[in-house]
């Protein structure tokens, strides 16, 4: 097997990382996996070690959250026949929980050492190329209160953005034209899912797959907070798909804007800003997944 490079950062999942690293190291000596440690301080650190990996013949395996395990992606997907690797190091890894890598980082070690090399799609707003899920409007709120929550909170971080933004959102008018058909609506949220979570094991997507060459484009329409909140437990099995404050449907290629300025989050950061065009990336790179 090739050498890999694991691109590990150390403010993850609330420091998991540090602590996890000396035991996932000894699985990997135990697997016979050839591995050195590279560290990252932000997302710049992570695009240049997977380059240097690359130029090394080495696989650059993400050991972090989401946002480092897209960029990881991103930046492979950039370099013909490259191969990368995900352990979950996060607060909420839901590209592992979408492709069945374990949660348990040493237990997903052998996914490293004895996975098969799949080509998977990626998706891609204003040329910025992501892994799991684009989306805006009221998840731009959640996704950014998220992000400046007390890391302690650990995975309730996720809850603690919802409803920080169920407080302040104020509906939006959406222009959304997918595959060449527009749509104009009043409402929450717009998503372009590759994968079918986010938010730390919300279910958002539950038929989305990274094979089938286009996204599952989730339109929430706008309703009164209360039909909201009590929609908002069933995100985490799935069981809001139906329900008709959603418009569900496909497309590969998606411009989208709203009547006010909003930020696309994918994988927990933010990508760009309205409007974007947005579109699938068939087999886009290559991942080791289990077996």
């Amino acid at each position: 097997m090739t050498s890999i490079l694991l691109i590990a950062n150390p403010a993850a999942g609330g420091g998991r990382v540090p602590k996890l690293l000396p035991s996932v190291r000894r699985e990997l000596d135990a697997l016979g996996v050839v591995h050195r440690t590279g560290l990252t301080t932000s997302l710049d650190d992570a695009v240049r070690l997977t380059n240097e990996a690359l130029d090394r013949d080495e696989i650059p395996v993400a050991f972090s959250g989401d946002g480092v395990a897209s960029v990881v992606a991103r930046t492979a997907s950039y370099r013909p026949n490259s191969v990368f690797g995900v352990l979950p190091g996060g607060t909420g890894n839901d590209f592992c929980g979408h492709v069945g890598i374990p949660d348990d980082a040493v237990a997903a070690c052998k996914v490293i050492a004895r996975g098969v090399e799949t080509s998977i799609d990626l998706g891609e707003a204003n040329g910025v190329r992501f892994l799991g899920i684009a989306s805006f409007g009221y998840d731009s709120l959640a996704n950014e209160a998220a992000n400046d929550a007390p890391r302690w909170l650990g995975s309730g971080v996720y809850i603690w953005g919802a409803v920080s933004a169920l407080i302040r959102w104020k509906p939006a008018r959406f222009t959304v034209v997918a595959d060449g058909a527009e749509k104009n609506f009043v409402g929450w949220s717009v998503l372009c899912a590759n994968t079918s979570r986010y938010g730390g094991g919300m279910l958002i997507a539950p038929n989305a797959s990274i094979y089938d060459h286009q996204f599952d484009l989730i339109c929430t329409l706008k309703s009164s907070r209360w039909r909201f909140i009590r929609m908002f437990p069933k995100v985490f099995k799935g069981t809001h798909i139906g329900d008709d404050n959603l418009v569900v449907s496909h497309a590969r290629d998606v411009t989208v804007s709203a009547d006010r300025a909003l930020t696309i989050y994918a994988d927990g950061d933010p990508i760009t800003e309205l409007p974007a065009e947005i579109r699938i990336l068939p087999a886009a790179v290559k991942v080791l997944l289990p077996a």
